[in-house]
């Protein structure tokens, strides 16, 4: 993916841009107009990086038109070219979610210079959850920690291993990226779950760090809900196309978690240890494809609270975790 599509409805202008990168390692696209340019991303989405759009054109000016490529692809940059005379609204617009801004005229040397800059910083951005993202804006850099409730998520994909081994290593990081961390971190961040962590093919999201809520467990089984039924969507449509497959297997509980930066001097990350985390990781190790499996906690939290949409769950034998002396309950919540 390191397509670029510009936007612009002066012919001129786009045509100095294809210039300007004709020996850069992108393959250029352009477009007149900000519905056009919507289209060719909802035709292409994992083909462009990066969107430079004119902010004022006809029909969707360039946040309007940058706002509903976000929609389709949030992974995507953003730029604004403008004018001098709106550069004002351009730096706000940087407030809003837009990645940076260019002003025309442009040289060629400083609009490459640029655009790289800005797609640096949003990848880098990309290293972190949003929410701890904008937890570090809001606090001027200072995470503190915490000891606090919080429902962990995790999802793992079945059979990985023996796939792996018979697929290349190009189309096993596209079905990844694609068809399994995307729309699944996608979907814990509409229910406003933070995406800890990756580990290999598994999904560590955790519901109430760094942002707490009153219902953070029923959002986390109702994101897990969302998460096998769009998981039964993709496999289908891949049809075990060049011997891939989705098919996952989902762990979730409940409890007392620390919160907080841990790593080294060089490397450090935002996450949540605990019990809880441990006991989601076990339950997550032993559900079949297409199960999720809750702790007694999680289980408790989603009976007390009133639920618009029912959960379904139903009691298993107890089972034997490591890291527990007894037998834990277990229940498996109705896909």
């Amino acid at each position: 993916m390191n397509g670029l599509l510009f936007i612009d409805d002066e012919e001129g202008v786009r045509r100095s841009v294809i210039r300007a990168f004709k020996k850069e390692p992108y393959k250029i696209y352009t477009e007149d107009n900000g519905e056009g340019g919507i289209e060719f991303i909802k035709k292409n989405i994992f083909d462009v990086s990066t969107v430079i759009s004119d902010y004022k054109m006809p029909g969707l000016n360039g946040l309007e038109t940058l706002a509903g490529i976000a929609s389709i692809n949030p992974e995507i940059t953003r730029i604004i070219l403008t004018g001098y005379a709106t550069m004002e609204a351009a730096i706000m617009a940087t407030n809003d979610g837009i990645d940076g801004f260019l002003t025309k005229p442009f040289d060629n040397i400083e609009l490459r210079a640029k655009i790289r800059d800005i797609s640096i910083r949003k990848h880098l951005k990309q290293f972190v959850s949003e929410q701890v993202y904008e937890e570090l804006k809001s606090s001027s850099g200072d995470l503190k920690p915490t000891f606090h409730e919080a429902s962990i998520l995790f999802s793992d994909i079945r059979g990985f291993t023996k796939m792996s081994q018979t697929v290349s290593p190009e189309a096993i990081v596209a079905f990844l990226n694609n068809r399994y961390f995307t729309p699944m971190g996608e979907i814990a961040y509409r229910f406003q779950g933070t995406v800890d962590k990756h580990i290999g093919d598994s999904i560590m999201v955790t519901f109430g760090s760094p942002v707490m809520h009153s219902d953070d467990t029923v959002r986390a089984v109702k994101s897990a809900i969302a998460m096998q039924k769009k998981a039964i969507e993709i496999d289908r449509e891949l049809s075990q196309k060049n011997g891939l497959k989705l098919k996952i297997g989902i762990g979730i509980a409940t409890g007392k978690v620390f919160s907080g930066v841990l790593g080294s001097l060089r490397k450090k990350e935002f996450t949540s240890i605990g019990m809880a985390v441990n006991i989601a990781s076990r339950l997550q190790g032993i559900a079949k494809e297409g199960e999720i499996l809750i702790s007694e906690s999680t289980f408790q939290k989603i009976s007390g609270q009133k639920v618009s949409e029912q959960i379904n769950a139903e009691a298993l034998p107890p089972v034997k975790v490591k890291g527990i002396d007894e037998p834990i309950a277990v229940y498996r919540v109705n896909v």
